[in-house]
């Protein structure tokens, strides 16, 4: 049997050495993975009334085209607030005004929402580091997202964007961890888990 400690530690492992990975990844590389996600996830979300989603940082899936892709859904989208203190995530309605928030993340301005506004959006995209096949999302480790998907609704499709090479076939995976449904890639476009 694994312990705690040792599925801890295998997720600080795991998460370390998919960063670096992104960090050496080409700007070519990432423009076509961006531009390929874009579409896919655009594709996928047709029809979406309300959305919860995030502004990628310039390593991630999305990076220059996420939000403000999501302008062409015509949905109500939500994005995250990193608290000055505390742990968890505010929410706000886009209006396409972003500034850097904490950890020089972009987040819109405007009137804050709260940690239960998550709860009104059918779909919710969710930065991760990696997924498993299974759904197991491996994020970046500072629990803000697990604690916000406490408070979506038992329907909301959960949505991962991630390159290609951080689709797996398995991850470690605590009691807390909540399975995303979906998964979009570059190559392989929106891919449904559950």
């Amino acid at each position: 049997m694994t312990s705690p400690d040792d599925v801890t530690e295998a997720k600080v492992v795991l998460r370390a050495r998919f960063l670096a990975r992104r960090q050496a990844r080409s700007a070519e590389e990432r423009a076509a993975a961006n531009a390929a996600i874009t579409t896919a996830l655009l594709r996928g979300l047709a029809g979406t009334r309300t959305l919860a989603a995030f502004a990628p940082d310039p390593t991630e899936p999305g990076a220059g085209r996420l939000p403000a892709a999501f302008t062409q859904l015509r949905s109500r989208v939500l994005l995250p607030v990193v608290p000055g203190d505390g742990s968890e995530l505010s929410w706000a309605v886009d209006t396409g005004r972003l500034a850097p928030g904490r950890f020089g993340l972009l987040e819109p301005v405007g009137p804050r929402l709260g940690p239960t506004a998550i709860g009104a959006a059918e779909v919710v995209v969710v930065p991760a580091v990696a997924v498993a096949r299974t759904g197991v999302r491996l994020g970046r480790g500072g629990g803000y997202y697990d604690r916000a998907l406490q408070h979506v609704r038992p329907d909301a499709r959960l949505v991962a964007i991630v390159f290609d090479d951080e689709l797996v076939d398995e991850l470690p995976v605590e009691p807390h961890d909540k399975r995303v449904t979906a998964v979009v890639t570059p190559s392989g476009g929106w891919l449904d888990l559950a």
